[in-house]
This record gives structure tokens, C-alpha cells and sequence, in this order.
């Protein structure tokens, strides 16, 4: 987790509208620093990190061996320093001006000055270093002609730029990115991300937080993202139709991670995936209803809202080896039309043969509950780790 990046503090009109729904801005100010937090946690370690320092050979190292390496070696160190020190790389030696030819990492973060980065800054200078750092992503990304293999961007502002974010992810396209990070700051709310990611052919990994997803309705059905491996949706706005939209068109993902989210949204499973995570969120309903590639379906820290469960159907899953935390206060278990409840009648259409390992979370001091667990049992009859 990148604990670099702060949350832009509150601007005066946000504020304002909040008071105005009977709301304390320094508590809903503090509630988001907790949720970009969150965010932020559940988002992949970048593959560089700003730890590493170059430095100078030794006096008594006089032979340069590194120097000596083909390009193609060469070009994959650069593209594991941090951009800044990629970019310097340059000025060792003629040898060593490979920077625009090594698949770059760009994280922004990292751009972030370490002062601006640890003190708690008011409105005016935060908004100034992340326009600083916004001003520096545009030049990197025009300079360089890709591959991009892993852009994180987690540090502008980007209500002021939506326009330029535009721009970035449509050149990223077609500079051949390979894994992207974009998490809103997080005011406004309801910032709606701009759909151009969707047209990435080239994505394996894809990770979007605090946003409002678009509207998926008039974007072209052959929008396709043909090689994306893992997708993380955390903390975003958006309906159960424009999650369809892109799972039904990643054909190869192995791993769907969702994080935080609100809202209510059913959740379709269709021929994905190998591994689906969903932590510290609510839906209203998860389908497993044609996955033949499903392994493992885990759900952590999930809640009902409203007091309604989850309804938790399993269709045809003939993989599903692991499933986990299933919790009597808030899902309800479902095979076909069939709701198991304690005494349910198990027959062969409520069973799932292949699962091995199994977590129950159970309110033990809640009589039906207790009761339910023979026949939750029952529905998993291979069972070997509970």
C-alpha cells in the first residue's frame, strides 16, 4: 500500500452542501480520509519503489560491468527504477540513454514531494502539488512512446483535469499499458470516470477506485478488454448493468477483487473466474450462474443492508473449490429456487460436490442458525477443511 498519497482536504462548497444535509464536514471529511485509506490498502504494490537509490561506483570498483550489459538488459533496469530515477539515468552516459525505450512504470506518488507527502496540508498547497504533480504525468506521458507496463495514478485532482484524464488514458491505449491503478482523490463523489479505459486491449491489470463507473449504455458493444487478467473495483458508484458490461467483456479474467463497495448491486458470475474476492461490501444478490472457471469465491467483512441478506445462489460451478465466509446474518444460501434453511431437504441439485474447503461464520447464541449447520453441511459433501 502506497501510504503516501493524502486525500485532498474538503473545498468550501462540499463543505457547504454537507451542512446543508444536516452533515458535519469534519466528519465526513474524516470518513473519507478513512476510505481512501482502505482504498488505498486493498490497491497492488507498484512493481518499483522509491526505497531503491541509485549511486556512484566505488573507487575501488574501477570496471563499470553494468554498463558493459546488451540493451535489452539494460532497458529492463530502467524499467524498474522509479521514473525519476529512470529518467536520470540518462545522464550517466551515452550508454546508459535508454529510458525512452525501457517499458516505463510510471507512478505518481512517487513524483510527490516527500514534504508535501508527510505533513497535513491545507486546501490550497495540496490542490498546488496536485496540479504540480498533473503538470509532470502529461509531460512524462507525451515524452515517452510506451510500452507503459504499470501506470499508477493515485495523486491529482482530477475534477479540475477531467478533460486531460481524458486525454491520458486514450494515449496510454495506444502506447500499449499494460497494468493500471487510477483511484479519484476523492471529491466530488460522483466524478465520473472517463470510459476511454475500456478501449485498452492491451490491460492485464486493472484497478479503479472512488469513482462513478459510466454509464455503459450507449458504448459500443465490441468494446472489449481481450487480455485482462485481474480486475479491482473499490469504493465506486455504479449499477449492476455496468458491472455486466465489464465482466462480459473481459473473456480471459482470473480474478475479480471488489472492495468497499455501497452500493446495490447484484453481481453476475458468467464463465469468470478463477478467484473472485469481495471484501467489506454489500450486494444485494451473488450469482454464480454459469462459471465454469470459478475456484474460489471468498467474501470478507461482508454486511447486509437494511437489514435484507445477501442472496448467495450457486448455479453450475463445477470447479468451486474454496467458498468462504458465509454468515448466517447475512447471507442466505441458494441452489436453484431452493433457499436452505435449517431442516431444507438436501437433494442432489442442492449440492456442490467440489467444494473442499468451506468457512461458516455462525451466530452461535441464535438457535436457527445453529441449527442450519447440518444442513449447510449437507450441501457440501466433500467437505474437508471447515
Amino acid at each position: 500500500m502506497d501510504t503516501r498519497v493524502l486525500p485532498v482536504p474538503m473545498d468550501p462548497a462540499t463543505a457547504a452542501m454537507f451542512r446543508l444535509d444536516g452533515q458535519d464536514p469534519d466528519e465526513m471529511e474524516a470518513l473519507f480520509a478513512r476510505v481512501l485509506s482502505y482504498t488505498h490498502y486493498a490497491l497492488p504494490d507498484p512493481p518499483v519503489s522509491v526505497d531503491a537509490r541509485l549511486c556512484a561506483l566505488l573507487p575501488q570498483h574501477s570496471v563499470d560491468g553494468v554498463s558493459r550489459l546488451p540493451d535489452l538488459l539494460l532497458r529492463n533496469i530502467v524499467s524498474r527504477l522509479p521514473v525519476k530515477e529512470g529518467a536520470r539515468t540518462a545522464t550517466l552516459s551515452r550508454r546508459w540513454r535508454v529510458w525512452r525505450s525501457a517499458p516505463l512504470v510510471l507512478v505518481d506518488s512517487h513524483i510527490l514531494p516527500a514534504a508535501a507527502a508527510t505533513a497535513v496540508a491545507g486546501t490550497a498547497s495540496a490542490r498546488s502539488d496536485a496540479r504540480r504533480i498533473t503538470s509532470t504525468v502529461s509531460r512524462i506521458i507525451a515524452a515517452h512512446p510506451g510500452p507503459f507496463r504499470c501506470v499508477h495514478l493515485t495523486s491529482s485532482h482530477m475534477e479540475e483535469f477531467h478533460g486531460l484524464l481524458t486525454r491520458w488514458l486514450r494515449i496510454l491505449a495506444n502506447k500499449g499499458i499494460q497494468e493500471l491503478v487510477l483511484v479519484n482523490r476523492p471529491w466530488p463523489l460522483d466524478l465520473v470516470l472517463p470510459s476511454t479505459f475500456l478501449g485498452m486491449t492491451t490491460l492485464t491489470r486493472l484497478y479503479l477506485g472512488l469513482w462513478k463507473f459510466p454509464d455503459t449504455a450507449g458504448i459500443p458493444s465490441a468494446t472489449c478488454l481481450p487480455n485482462l487478467l485481474e480486475l479491482g473495483l473499490c469504493s465506486l458508484v455504479m449499477e449492476s448493468k455496468d458491472l455486466d458490461f465489464i465482466l462480459d467483456r473481459s473473456p480471459v479474467l482470473e480474478t475479480l477483487y471488489i472492495h468497499g463497495n455501497l452500493f446495490k448491486v447484484s453481481l453476475r458470475l458468467v464463465n469468470q473466474s478463477l478467484c473472485v474476492k469481495i471484501l467489506m461490501s454489500s450486494f444485494e444478490e451473488i450469482a454464480v450462474v454459469d462459471a465454469p472457471r470459478l475456484e474460489r469465491l471468498i467474501l470478507t467483512g461482508c454486511w447486509s443492508s437494511g437489514g435484507v441478506c445477501t442472496k448467495v445462489k450457486i448455479g453450475y460451478a463445477p470447479k468451486l473449490h474454496s467458498l468462504g465466509y458465509l454468515d448466517s446474518g447475512s447471507h442466505d444460501l441458494e441452489f436453484g429456487n431452493t433457499v436452505i434453511k435449517a431442516g431444507t431437504k438436501v437433494s442432489p441439485s442442492t449440492m456442490v460436490p467440489s467444494v473442499r474447503v468451506l468457512a461458516l461464520e455462525v451466530r452461535c447464541g441464535v438457535r436457527n442458525d445453529v441449527k442450519m449447520i447440518p444442513t449447510v453441511l449437507r450441501c457440501f459433501p466433500n467437505v474437508e477443511t471447515c
